[in-house]
């Protein structure tokens, strides 16, 4: 790793400021949904299958924004957009209560997905670039702002429903977005746009993303990365539940111990990434994943599942923001569209991964999934020396 000391500006730069405010927000919408779904399922009438399906609706209108918004962003930047993007984002929730019936609560969830997703895709390209700017690694805090947001509209969200109403909610999480927004706004970095024949660092374009073998492995490598992340978030409780037996309380403590490690570790993750490299800081995190994973998956009993997912937590923390750096700088390719191209693979995996992963559950258990999920991240660890590109910014 070659870090350049001289000419680095302060820790906490405006810019840097306003990046983590864009994924503060970001995080704070996704966490209000969860908390929103039983009334939006009660109040359309909803059966269970029907909700999958509205789910999918939310993941259509994402993996539809993504490689527009990428395409975008390598020839005109990503500052103008997130300027708008981050005000557009905003009354997602005043549009789903305006829904009427199944079809147009479809047809809203779409444009959340839309538009939490483009936005998604924005910031991480803005955050390489501010990355570059300052000479030093910010990616894994912006993701642990990105978790921070949604553990407190989570944790909100179902009592402000309780307490003021579904309508109330709506407009304290649209209030609260702006708020977010209007201070964003006059700092987000402005990068410059991008002409077709420019790709990273000025360096000329020499393969089309498609035929770009090295960016399809990394896709490949975040897609894989995502996946444990998607099966710890949504299993985990009903793991303790099926297998030890566990209450309400102790199930709970699966998900809070696995969201509190990731979070914990995306707040360090940049400092890591900076004193051992961004290559020996994913090759670590896959052995943090893994050993979790196994002792998750092989626990005798459900404190031992709770510290298997603590230690998972810690290690998935930092590999998907040091891949999305890496993959904006990887050299050959446009600025913006390296991050479109590995955010549209990754997010797939959280996404779909969880239903698939419900149906060999059924059949084998969720051990045996927290254990075979273990696999494909030996192809993360093979992967590992891709990860390099991330240093490039530095």
């Amino acid at each position: 790793m070659s870090t350049i000391e001289t000419g680095r500006r302060p820790l906490f730069t405006r810019e840097r400021g306003a990046i983590a405010l864009l994924f503060l927000q970001n995080g704070y919408l996704i966490g209000n949904w969860a908390p929103k779904v039983p009334e939006f399922a009660a109040r359309l009438e909803l059966q269970e299958s029907v909700i999958g399906l509205m789910v999918l609706f939310f993941g259509l209108g994402s993996m539809a924004a993504m490689p527009l918004v990428g395409w975008w962003v390598s020839r005109y930047g990503s500052h103008g957009l997130l300027r708008v993007m981050v005000f557009v984002i905003t009354p997602v929730f005043i549009l789903i209560n305006l829904a009427p019936d199944a079809v147009m609560g479809a047809l809203a969830l779409a444009v959340m997905g839309a538009t939490v997703a483009g936005t998604d895709v924005a910031m991480n390209a803005n955050a390489v670039e501010v990355e570059r700017s300052e000479r030093r690694a910010i990616m894994s805090s912006c993701h642990g702002f990105w978790s921070l947001g949604g553990l407190i509209g989570s944790a909100s969200g179902g009592l402000i429903i309780d307490l003021a109403g579904n309508w109330a909610h709506a407009g304290i999480v649209t209030i609260v977005a702006l708020i977010l927004g209007f201070l964003a706004w006059p700092r987000i970095y402005s990068d410059r746009p991008h002409p077709d024949e420019e790709g990273v660092d000025g360096a000329p374009v020499t393969v089309p993303p498609f035929r770009n073998i090295a960016l399809w492995l990394m896709g490949l490598m975040c897609l894989f990365s995502m996946i444990p992340e998607g099966a710890s978030l949504d299993w985990s409780a009903l793991y303790l539940r099926n297998e030890f037996g566990a209450d309400a309380a102790l199930s709970g403590l699966a998900f809070a111990a696995f969201s509190a490690g990731m979070a914990m570790m995306r707040f360090l993750g940049d400092a890591i990434r900076d004193r051992f490299g961004a290559v020996r800081t994913v090759r670590v995190s896959v052995g943090f994943t893994i050993a979790g994973l196994l002792l998750a998956g092989n626990a005798p009993g459900a404190a031992w599942a709770v510290a298997g997912f603590a230690i998972a937590g810690l290690g998935i923390a930092n590999m998907v923001p040091v891949l999305f750096s890496a993959a904006g700088n990887m050299p050959g390719l446009r600025k913006g569209v390296g991050i479109s191209f590995v955010t549209f693979f990754g997010y797939s995996g959280l996404l779909f991964a969880p239903s698939l992963i419900g149906l060999v559950a059924e059949q084998l258990g969720l051990a045996i999934v927290y254990v075979g999920i273990c696999a494909p991240l030996v192809v993360v660890l093979a992967g590992s020396r891709l990860a390099r590109y991330a240093d490039r910014s530095e």
